[in-house]
């Protein structure tokens, strides 16, 4: 359990870490941080499957004022760590992404506001003497440090947990273990109003609307609908350029009517 606790706390460095290194190039995402953890775990199928059913729980996942929102790779790398090792299906291993995001909330909020503070000083000490170097390695050595903390969270979680969790799934009621799977199923759709009540316009109602028909009652497959949408934005897309580009010449072509009247009507007035 050792080996699985420092592959998931690896996990959680290279995608959280990663992101910020290479300019929020979104390795944060459940998607990738499942695909990750499986490679590493020796299970891409599964951390594939997990990293799109958390992508849909944490799809509208957002932090707005003084809301602190769920953390999605801790919680990502721990629930798809747990679904390889410990047996559980990936629909009760869901149900352990929210609680563990709220807690890595917290810390990496502590963290940003508390600890990472205490190197301020001595920044704004090199800073002034212009000492370059060190600031760069006052950079890089605080992010090595903040994302060693973070990834440790994992790291504790998987080699402390591993063996109680074991144990605590086989003595788990089957009826229980129906409604984990339950709850798990259901926190997708959660994710997924999340996203629509920050995102819903009436505008786009029909849309949503045809979505929902082809995939409940027409029985396509979410690829399927996927490409469906991509072609009818790109339809649309295409439309309003072609109706901006008719108002503009229109509307060049109404000032040049009207100037060329003003230049007739004086012309008139002086012949």
């Amino acid at each position: 359990m050792l080996t699985n606790a420092l592959l998931a706390a690896l996990a959680v460095f290279i995608c959280f870490a990663g992101n910020y290194l290479t300019g929020q190039s979104m390795m944060e995402r459940p998607l990738v941080v499942g695909l990750v953890t499986g490679l590493l775990m020796g299970d891409m199928r599964t951390g594939i499957l997990m990293g799109a059913s958390l992508e849909a729980i944490f799809l509208g996942n957002v932090n707005i004022g003084g809301v602190i929102a769920a953390e999605p790779v801790t919680a990502s790398v721990i629930s798809t760590t747990f679904a390889i090792t410990s047996g559980v299906s990936t629909s009760a291993a869901l149900t352990l992404a929210i609680p563990v995001g709220m807690l890595a909330a917290f810390v990496v909020m502590f963290l940003k506001n508390v600890f990472m503070n205490i190197f301020a000083p001595v920044l704004d000490k090199i800073a002034r003497e212009g000492k370059e170097k060190q600031i760069v390695a006052l950079h890089y050595g605080t992010w090595i440090i903040y994302y060693v903390i973070i990834s440790s969270i994992s790291f504790i979680g998987i080699y402390a947990g591993s063996g109680p969790v074991n144990e605590f799934v086989k003595t788990i009621p089957q009826n229980v273990m129906n409604g984990l799977n339950a709850a798990g199923g259901l926190l997708p759709a959660v994710g997924f109003a999340m996203l629509m009540k920050l995102l819903w316009d009436n505008k786009l109602a029909v849309y949503y609307l045809l979505g929902f028909i082809l995939t409940a009652y027409v029985k396509l497959p979410a690829v399927a609908v996927a490409a469906l949408g991509i072609v009818i934005c790109v339809a649309v897309a295409q439309s309003e350029i072609r109706f901006n580009k008719m108002a503009s010449e229109g509307v060049a072509g109404s000032a040049n009517k009207t100037a060329m009247t003003a230049e007739e009507e004086e012309e008139d007035f002086f012949s």
